[in-house]
């Protein structure tokens, strides 16, 4: 592909900044309004056709959207008015590679000026089908991480109305030996199985459940260290901190806080992580919790505790926690100061566990066990793919590698995808 060429951005198309749009003057429709942060919310009318782009203005500046339907573009955005006969993919990825964040301008709030980028000197394919070989092979990248995404939603939505269905409205197979219950397994309450009025939850539960302090089943840990080690580059040890817990209750390890060796041994000296651990938050994103999975070596940064299964099943407890009763523990228990919210060690410590049965307990970790593992082998291949498209995208925007020189490295990542039937 000899078109890589020398040009400036306004060459290759035209920014211009989004429409004022209050959230008062909002009409409920189809149409995403799209501001610096994601979708702000739908409209009954659109100003730009899809494909489209976006990237913000103010407040989150520079990240780049790529938007496939038909969108209101915000004030707080600069979306692409003119491709100019560009493909639109392929614009995408040049300006995640060109990282606009570092041109914003202004002080206080960050901004970003059209002004400021369309003169902006860079190097490009200018032949469309040059841009849809490089587009391409990013973007098949992009759509096997959203599939695996797709994946674990699903298998994140099962494991999680099996655990209501038998931990919150009590129908789980009713043992023969209940009241209420068969040889078929008839959901428990809904057969008659007796319940009883917990003083302590305040609610009634199956007759023969417990309610148990968290410390009783399980060991709770902090790093207790108040100042981080240096970050260093190159290095096997490092710390899982806050945007290694995602929202989905998965560990993404791709953005790694780096520590030398005996900066590690010191901050681990008191836990080191362990498969079957549950990493809870406790300021910033209060409360937010992920599983460790199997491989991962790590210790945990500060505002981070760790809860250890010890007589309890692990991903029973971490559904658990997930659940609505100890949400609605953890809302009671965390403490509002005057910045900031917290859900510490002593709170952690005052979650009480529902527990039924072993026999029912065992049961329902043998069922969600597996769903757990191929969420947990999901993010992996993720992660593992996403480290491959940002090693290819600087190597393809600024022309140091052609499509033909990668296709075939990239076949062989994808043969590794394994095929879930979730029918």
């Amino acid at each position: 592909m000899g078109d890589f060429k020398k040009t400036t951005i306004g060459n290759l198309v035209e920014f211009q900044r989004g429409f004022d749009l209050p959230k008062s003057q909002f009409n409920y429709g189809k149409y995403p309004v799209r501001s610096s942060n994601g979708v702000l919310g739908y409209h009954n009318e659109f100003k730009t056709k899809a494909p489209g782009i976006t990237i913000g203005r103010s407040g989150t500046v520079g990240i780049p959207h790529y938007i496939d339907e038909d969108f209101f573009p915000h004030n707080t955005t600069l979306f692409i008015k003119d491709f100019k006969g560009n493909y639109p993919k392929y614009i995408y990825y040049l300006i995640q590679n060109l990282k606009l964040n570092d041109w914003k301008s202004g002080s206080g709030v960050p901004t970003l000026n059209r002004n400021h980028i369309h003169p902006i000197k860079i190097s490009a394919y200018l032949n469309k089908q040059s841009q849809k070989q490089i587009a391409k092979v990013l973007s098949d990248l992009d759509a096997k991480i959203e599939v695996n995404n797709q994946i674990n939603a699903k298998l994140e939505a099962m494991a999680k109305a099996l655990y209501e269905y038998w931990f919150v409205q009590f129908d789980f197979p009713s043992p023969p030996t209940h009241e209420g219950g068969d040889k078929e397994g008839k959901p428990y309450k809904s057969s008659g199985g007796k319940m009883v009025y917990n003083e302590e939850l305040k609610r009634e539960i199956p007759e023969g459940w417990e309610v148990e302090i968290i410390t009783k089943s399980c060991l709770i840990v902090d790093c207790l260290h108040s100042k981080k080690p240096q970050q260093v580059e190159n290095s096997p040890y490092y710390l899982l901190q806050l945007e290694n817990i995602i929202d989905n209750g998965l560990i993404d390890i791709s953005n790694k806080y780096k520590v030398k060796e005996n900066d590690y041994s010191k901050w681990t000296s008191r836990i080191e992580v362990l498969e079957n651990d549950i990493l809870i938050t406790n300021a910033g994103r209060v409360a937010a919790n992920a599983q460790i999975p199997k491989g991962i070596k790590s210790g945990i940064g500060r505002n981070i505790t760790a809860i250890r299964p010890k007589t309890i099943n692990p991903t029973f407890l971490f559904l658990s926690i997930r659940g609505l009763h100890i949400q609605q523990q953890i809302l009671s228990n965390t403490d509002v100061g005057s910045f900031f919210k917290s859900f510490n060690v002593k709170n952690i410590k005052k979650i009480q566990l529902l527990r039924p049965p072993k026999n029912i307990e065992d049961k329902f970790e043998k069922i969600v066990r597996p769903l757990r593992d191929k969420r947990e082998q999901c993010q992996k291949e993720n992660q593992k793919l996403a480290e491959l498209r940002d090693w290819l995208l600087p190597m393809l925007m600024n022309g140091q590698v052609s499509v033909g020189e990668v296709g075939e490295y990239v076949n062989q990542a994808a043969e590794h995808k394994e095929n879930y039937n979730l029918s």
